[in-house]
């Protein structure tokens, strides 16, 4: 399945929260924060003027966009003008 988000929208994919602190302690799930971080899927015709590709790693607000499942995979589709910016 095919997405392309409209305007200046982006489709990001979250990336997952390792389950281990560097001292080796181990995290449960119901104790990990959701990650800010995440890779550009799909990005629209205005967030591409605005310097956005797919592929990028980006930072975003830890509570931003709209959570959607698409394929089976969950996404978050948010403003390219949420985006606080993008990992070089």
């Amino acid at each position: 399945m095919s997405f392309q988000p409209l305007g200046n929208r982006v489709l990001i994919e979250r990336e997952e929260q390792t389950n281990q602190t560097a001292s080796g302690l181990y995290i449960p799930d119901s104790a990990k924060e959701k990650p800010s971080e995440g890779k550009v899927v799909a990005v629209g015709k205005d967030a591409i003027e605005a310097g956005l590709k797919e592929g990028d790693i980006v930072l975003f607000p830890k509570y931003g966009g709209a959570e959607v499942s698409i394929g089976g995979k969950e996404y978050l589709i948010m403003s390219s003008d949420d985006i606080l910016g993008v990992m070089q």
